[in-house]
Order: C-alpha cells, then sequence, then structure tokens
C-alpha cells in the first residue's frame, strides 16, 4: 500500500515538508494511542532475533540512521515501526538553522537523495529535555560541531554534546564525516581525529567512574570517500584510542553511475540510498578484514531490501541502520528485513 498509493502521493510535495508532514503524521497516531496498532502491524517481536553488541543488548539489529529524528522528538514512536535502536541527531552545542533551504532532494530514478541539512537543530539542552521520558528503545546520540566553530576548538563542542547527553543516551556516536559543515571532514584526519576521539574516551571514564556507571558505547561515523590508506588509518585510530566500533557509511560526494537529471546530480551535499550500496559495503569488508573483526561494524547505505540488509551483514557488519531505504520502501522493510535474518541464519 506504501508504495502504491502513499509514496506516490508524498512524492509529489516537497522532500522537506513530507519530513515534517510524517512527524506531524506519527506524532497524532501517538496521541490518538494507535501505538500498538503500529507495533502490531509492523513490529516482528522474537528473542531470537536479539544481539549483544559492545556491551548493550539490542532488540534486533535493524536501527534507525541519524537525520530523521533529529532533535530526539520521536524516539519511542518512531520504535513503534519495528527499530530495534534510534540514533537520534546530529546534535550540536548551540541551536543552528543548517543551510539555506531548498537542501534536500529525492533522486527517484536511482532511489537516491541528495541532502545539505547542515547540522539543523535545537541544539543539546532542548535533545537532552527530549529524551528525558522512558525509553522504550536502545537510543544513539550522534554529536558534531557547530558551524561557526573553527576546526582547532571543534573538541570543546564535542565535548560539551558527550557531557550534556550522557546520561540520556545509550551510545554516542563522533560524526566528522557530514560533507555538509565546511571544513568538518578534515576532522577524520589522522592527528585532529586521535585527539578528537583521546579526549572523549578520558571523558568518557571520568564521567563513568564519578557516576559509578558502566562507560558508554563511543563509535566513529565514517565516511565512503575515504581511500584505502585512510581506512587503514581509520583502523589504527581505533585500536589507538580504544574507542568501541565504528559506523560504515555517512552519505557520499561521488556521483558516479547515476541515472537522474544533471540538474538533480549537480546539486551539492551527500548522497544517500542506493547507490551508495556497493561502497558502504566494500568499505564495511575492508575494515573487517583488515583489522580482523577487532571493533564491531554498523553497517549503513543503501538498504533497500532484505538483500542489501543480508549482505552487509554478511561483509562484516555486526548491525545495520536504515534512513533513505525507509523514505522510499516504507516501514514493512524493517519487518521484512527481520524476517529475512531469522530465515538466513536459521536462527
Amino acid at each position: 500500500m506504501y508504495k502504491a498509493f502513499i509514496r506516490p502521493l508524498l512524492f509529489t510535495l516537497d522532500p522537506e515538508k513530507v519530513h515534517h508532514l510524517s512527524f506531524n503524521v506519527i506524532k497524532l497516531t501517538s496521541k490518538l494511542g494507535l501505538g500498538a496498532l503500529t507495533r502490531t502491524i509492523f513490529c516482528l517481536e522474537d528473542p531470537r532475533l536479539s544481539k549483544e553488541v559492545f556491551g548493550l543488548k539490542f532488540k534486533n539489529p535493524v536501527g534507525l540512521a541519524a537525520g530523521f529524528d533529529k532533535n530526539a522528538e520521536l524516539y519511542n514512536e518512531l520504535s513503534d515501526f519495528g527499530f530495534g535502536f534510534v540514533e537520534i541527531g546530529t546534535i550540536t552545542p548551540k541551536a543552528q538553522n543548517g543551510n539555506p533551504k531548498k537542501r534536500l532532494f529525492r533522486l527517484k530514478r536511482d532511489k537516491a537523495i541528495i541532502n545539505r541539512m547542515g547540522f539543523n537543530n535545537l541544539g543539546v539542552a532542548e535533545a537532552a529535555r527530549n529524551l528525558e521520558k522512558k525509553h522504550r528503545v536502545l537510543v544513539g546520540g550522534n554529536i558534531g560541531k557547530n558551524k561557526l566553530t573553527p576546526n582547532a576548538e571543534a573538541i570543546d563542542d564535542y565535548v560539551k554534546c558527550f557531557h550534556a547527553l550522557y546520561g540520556a543516551v545509550d551510545y554516542f556516536v563522533v560524526n566528522v564525516s557530514s560533507p555538509n559543515t565546511p571544513g568538518l571532514r578534515e576532522l577524520q584526519d589522522k592527528e585532529p581525529l586521535t585527539a578528537l576521539l583521546k579526549t572523549l574516551k578520558k571523558e568518557n571514564t571520568v564521567k563513568a567512574t564519578k557516576d559509578d556507571v558502566r562507560e558508554k558505547p563511543i563509535l566513529l561515523k565514517i565516511a565512503p570517500d575515504l581511500a584505502d590508506e585512510q581506512l587503514l588509518d581509520i583502523i589504527a585510530i581505533v585500536k589507538t584510542t580504544g574507542i568501541d566500533g565504528i559506523i560504515a557509511t555517512n552519505t557520499t560526494l561521488s556521483r558516479e553511475g547515476l541515472k537522474s537529471t544533471d540538474d538533480l546530480k549537480e546539486e551539492k551535499g551527500g548522497l544517500s540510498g542506493k547507490p551508495l550500496r556497493d561502497r558502504s559495503t566494500e568499505v564495511i569488508r575492508f575494515l573487517a578484514d583488515k583489522s580482523n573483526k577487532a571493533f564491531p561494524i554498523i553497517g549503513v547505505g543503501g538498504i533497500h531490501n532484505p538483500d542489501d540488509a543480508i549482505e552487509k551483514l554478511e561483509a562484516g557488519a555486526d548491525l545495520i541502520q536504515l534512513w533513505t531505504g525507509f523514505v522510499y520502501e516504507g516501514p514493512s522493510l524493517v519487518k521484512g528485513i527481520n524476517k529475512a535474518i531469522l530465515k538466513r541464519y536459521s536462527i
């Protein structure tokens, strides 16, 4: 029904307006007490799907990637669609509007999206308030720096977000790979990235000791556009800093092989969706093989059907995330993937 009737209607509207419309519909259905019905339709509750990764128990391995629930407004309601975990953000210390509109584009021929949102969010204080309600799902906090913060002071922004969200999220994701904040990807270079992650790791230990709690897992989200030499640096950095894992991958700047019109292909921003599938899988496989599976990997990029998800898991991902596939294929995709996982691995 989604692809036959709902998606064609939604795709006649501006993508960002559809995003806000979808949010309002989900809020309304929750207020009307329809969450149980949503769960009945879209959730696959099966203990065989549960998986422990970096010390957390996920009820299933399919998560919602950051970028959908930027301000931690609907993480519980979104879990009603079957997700085993929801990642909020990217969150920055101060609220910011992001880049000028129009900044979100559908490439329907390619089942892809280009975005240059620019970390638009209401700031870490608002996210922390929204996270105060009881969680029905594991929540990851994706953190970044404000646009106007120079890279030399970026560590301070990440530390502020880390402390503000520490008691409110189950794991952290360090986002240095978005192409939509000027200069951000320079933080992926070996020296600044090592310094950033070492600082967060130290803050983690101090905070956990002070509060007498377990340290929060820290993951690094990387770009798909890194060369093999840079990926080897990433493996070395993970081992040196002792962080808990990698999310592979963020959006790409590549436009290779797209079928869409030139005006769409030339829009600035990060490309997500089906065209990213092969490259993100290559990165996952490279990291898993070259590190001898020394750390967990969350695979994201171009998952539009159960086979795409299985491909990521076979390449070395421990968990997977959706975003663009959720938009194009609809909420039934999550349940379909979980069914395929049960069948494929005869769990």
